[in-house]
């Protein structure tokens, strides 16, 4: 994320007659996002109290939105400027599917939304001017390998909506399975299953925002190994259930 000084250069050597490549050259900041700054006109962050130039229509549904976007969206610039929203979701989930269109509908109207075809999965895909606005954490690279880090007011978008944030992270890069165990019951050893539910993401970020948002709602987790998080504890996995239940 750059502060509101280094944009503020950026665009201010544009203005003074700069091609994108020189000023992307002199400041180190890619054309892309130099290019979502100019479109935006007053780009985030904003001064405190000010009204942002696009907001989410639907803030729950962002909140959901927002989470497949960590989990398995990009932006991409398009060609005749502007930028795309993608999601990808497996074709196994054709539910999955569908809410994502729904949700980028809900959350700005004016977008079409289009479902493009790819092998195993399909990419929902909206172009408009504002994604990098709604979504700010757009940068050049993986998301694992730079910070990842919600702005204030996404932050509290996420704390009025937290379930829809978990549903969309788990819809994105989590799953409900169904563990076995065996018992020795009366004698005899019972096949036990148990269900539970497993988040896996490289990004240090994305995994403390899932389960920061999981605390906030009293859902028990645990680390098992370095990429996933697990919850298994019978009343949190109800929680779940409850609230996000599995794909479809």
């Amino acid at each position: 994320m750059y502060d509101m000084a280094t944009r503020k250069r950026a665009l201010s050597l544009v203005a003074q007659g700069l091609s994108l490549n020189s000023a992307s050259k002199e400041t180190g900041i890619s054309r892309s996002a130099i290019r979502s700054w100019q479109a935006c006109i007053e780009p985030l962050p904003r001064i405190a109290g000010a009204p942002m130039r696009d907001t989410p229509a639907d803030p729950a549904a962002y909140a959901y939105l927002l989470g497949l976007y960590l989990g398995d969206g990009c932006l991409s610039e398009h060609p005749h400027g502007g930028h795309q929203l993608r999601v990808a979701c497996a074709d196994a989930w054709p539910g999955l599917i569908d809410e994502c269109r729904t949700a980028i509908t809900k959350v700005h109207p004016q977008s079409k939304v289009y479902s493009l075809q790819r092998q195993g999965y399909v990419s929902v895909t909206s172009y408009n001017r504002s994604w990098p606005v709604l979504f700010p954490q757009h940068a050049p690279g993986k998301k694992h390998l730079r910070q990842i880090a919600l702005q204030p007011w996404q932050q509290s978008i996420v704390g009025e909506f937290p379930w829809g944030f978990i549903r969309g992270l788990v819809h994105s890069d989590g799953c409900r399975i169904t563990n076995w165990t065996t018992r020795l019951i009366g004698g005899a050893r019972k096949r036990y299953e148990y269900p539970r539910y497993f988040f896996t993401n490289k990004s240090d970020d994305i995994r403390r925002m899932f389960t920061d948002a999981l605390d906030a709602v009293g859902v028990a987790w645990k680390h098992p190994n370095a990429w996933n998080i697990s919850v298994a504890r019978r009343a949190s996995v109800a929680l779940m259930d409850a609230h996000v239940g599995p794909k479809y």
